[in-house]
């Protein structure tokens, strides 16, 4: 799996004028059905998936370039754009409560069968737990969207929030290898936080491994911290070191113990499966990294995996002042996947020209 972005986005009040929101629908409809025709339902996926292309897609249809309503309000048009053509491309999920809704939406359409369900079920709900609890980077998610083809290809759009900014991360199907292993390859955004837990870094490879051997040995490793006080009281287990920033988690809580117990009877294969069972979150993710550090002496890297800085800058100058050469680029990228569209029977004229008085 390889999630391609990540982007830090101002938390903006309101929402898009109905009229606005209406245009957005249209030219979303223009631009999807002319990429898919040309390029394929699996290009398509792709592009969204990337942060930069759909920042870029989001400021042609006319929404802010920092917004964190780019996410939901594009997301949204999209979504009800897809809904008015059969390209086999379908929209389920959303923000809020709306996201929770998508196993109910994915259920609903004919054109799956039943494997390609369930896999798409895994998937989001996956997606979904690896942004929340494996990257623990104080942002909590609260827009969720799965864009899917017939084929069963897949991208995921979901957003987190913390109390100053919203984060976006991209995920997309065709690089699936694990869930759980470097899966970001372009991350964007203004900051970097402090001390933050990415278990699924290649660096923190031997804490996923010492996490699956501590659920798998839960029983005995529960008696020894519940009972003991000291690190010297441990018996039958071999402390390498002590972490110097974080407390002994000897007083774990009943619903962490309870939970370990019922992992341990179902003895998990890896850390994918592990991340995959019903009740595991970021404090029992957190709880197997301090106990990881503890028990096996395991160097925990607390690193946020963001690279990258704002595709084009903006237009206040914050964070920093357009880019215009980068920005004609993505401009041009957006014109040329539309130029080279094949139109034959299908009128698309008027929508082209909709599109190029964008850039001007």
């Amino acid at each position: 799996m390889k999630r391609t972005g990540i982007v830090d986005l101002p938390l903006h009040s309101g929402h898009a004028p109905r009229w606005l929101f209406e245009k957005m629908v249209r030219i979303s409809e223009s631009v999807s059905e002319l990429i898919i025709l040309e390029y394929g339902q699996k290009e398509f996926l792709k592009r969204l998936s990337n942060p930069f292309w759909f920042q870029s897609f989001a400021c042609a249809i006319g929404f802010d370039w920092h917004s964190s309503g780019t996410t939901t309000t594009a997301c949204g048009a999209l979504k009800i754009a897809l809904s008015k053509n059969d390209l086999g491309i379908k929209i389920v999920g959303g923000k809020g409560k709306t996201a929770k809704n998508v196993e109910k939406e994915i259920n609903s359409f004919d054109f799956l069968n039943d494997k390609k369900i369930e896999k798409l079920k895994y998937a989001s709900k996956m997606t979904a737990k690896i942004d929340n609890a494996c990257v623990q980077d104080s942002y909590n998610l609260y827009h969720h969207c799965m864009i899917f083809s017939e084929k069963g290809d897949w991208t995921v759009i979901q957003q987190g929030m913390n109390d100053k900014y919203a984060r976006r991360y991209h995920w997309f199907s065709e690089n699936v290898k694990s869930f759980v292993e470097e899966p970001h390859t372009g991350i964007i955004g203004d900051r970097k936080e402090e001390n933050v837990l990415d278990t699924t870094s290649k660096e923190n490879k031997e804490l996923r491994k010492a996490s699956v051997e501590i659920v798998n040995d839960a029983n005995k490793i529960i008696k020894q911290i519940t009972r003991q006080s000291t690190l010297n009281d441990f018996n039958n287990i071999q402390f390498i070191k002590f972490p110097k920033h974080h407390e002994l988690p000897k007083n774990l809580s009943k619903e962490t113990i309870e939970f370990f117990k019922k992992a341990n009877e179902i003895q998990p294969k890896n850390y994918e499966e592990l991340v995959s069972l019903n009740g595991i979150g970021p404090t029992k993710i957190r709880a197997l990294t301090l106990l990881s550090e503890l028990i096996f002496g395991v160097e925990v890297k607390w690193k946020d995996p963001l690279k990258y800085t704002f595709a084009h800058g903006g237009k206040d100058g914050h964070p920093y002042p357009v880019d215009r050469e980068t920005y004609e680029d993505s401009i041009n990228f957006l014109k040329d996947a539309i130029r080279q569209a094949k139109l034959n029977e299908y009128d698309k004229i008027n929508a082209l020209k909709r599109l190029n008085k964008l850039s001007y």
